[in-house]
């Protein structure tokens, strides 16, 4: 990574306080986090993606013609040559550390992101528009996520706060402890997530009917397991004095930041309301 001469608040040092020059134009960037790959589309900069994981689905269908170079926490380094970036995007939780050393062993730029709340939406906007020549998309982005914000937290106002079972697998259960950024969304729709496990980010619950009787709701995360119709059906079912908790959720909106946040946090003010 190259170093620069920017200011300790400048928006091209990243997540790990590394500081990057403008790539200019002919920047070829690989990006291994799905929601930033949409985020970098949503900024203009499709035709400068040149790599990206078999996860990363949006924008449909400009990225289908992004080649895939495998998933999210193990790469095809051949194809990762053959790409030739000049930056890869990649993200601290989602992206093996190892991985990604190795990638900076090969030259290529690497850009580190780690939103950790709803806020530093704004600071991943401007961190990928100065350093790929967008500040105006993303300023205007950035325009677009203050006003979801201000309009959620305005219709937060008047809400009830409730106790939320979030899950996102079966076979074990599993859920999000408070200090994620799945948590920090809900809770700005003053859902307060259960079962925080300072220990686990991601900790296995016991579904009975004892943790259902704390929830005011249980929701069905669509990823990473994808929770279907049938799946609310059979808890309703084994469980029935709660049946009218379940209810299913777009795990996009909700655990994606980036772009798809802005939607997002309206999209958890309508079912906040509901």
């Amino acid at each position: 990574m190259r170093a620069t001469s920017a200011p300790a608040d400048s928006p091209l040092i990243d997540a790990v306080g590394a500081r990057h020059a403008p790539a200019g134009p002919d920047a070829r960037i690989v990006s291994l986090v799905p929601s930033v790959t949409e985020l970098l589309f949503a900024l203009g900069l499709g035709t400068n993606v040149v790599g990206r994981t078999a996860f990363c689905v949006h924008p449909r269908p400009a990225v289908r013609k992004v080649k895939s170079l495998g998933g999210t926490k193990r790469i095809d380094f051949e194809k990762l040559k053959a790409a030739n970036p000049t930056h890869v995007v990649v993200n601290v939780d989602e992206n093996p550390k190892s991985m990604v050393n190795d990638i900076a062993a090969t030259g290529a730029e690497v850009v580190v992101t780690h939103p950790i709340g709803v806020e530093d939406n704004v600071a991943l906007y401007r961190l990928l528009g100065a350093i790929f020549d967008r500040p105006s998309e993303a300023e205007a982005l950035v325009a677009k996520f203050q006003s979801a914000l201000f309009d959620v937290d305005r219709r937060a106002a008047t809400l009830i706060e409730k106790n939320v079972l979030y899950l996102i697998w079966k076979d074990p259960w599993m859920t999000v402890s408070a200090d994620t950024y799945i948590a920090r969304m809900l809770a700005r729709v003053r859902w307060r997530t259960m079962c925080h496990d300072p220990a686990r980010r991601y900790p296995e619950v016991a579904l009975d009917e004892n943790l259902l009787a704390d929830a005011d709701r249980v929701l069905l995360s669509s990823e990473p397991f994808p929770f279907k119709d049938r799946h609310l059906r059979e808890l309703a079912e084994r469980f029935p004095a709660h049946a009218a908790k379940f209810r299913p959720i777009d795990g996009e909106l909700v655990s994606w930041y980036g772009s798809r946040a802005i939607e997002g946090l309206r999209y958890l003010a309508d079912l906040a309301e509901d």
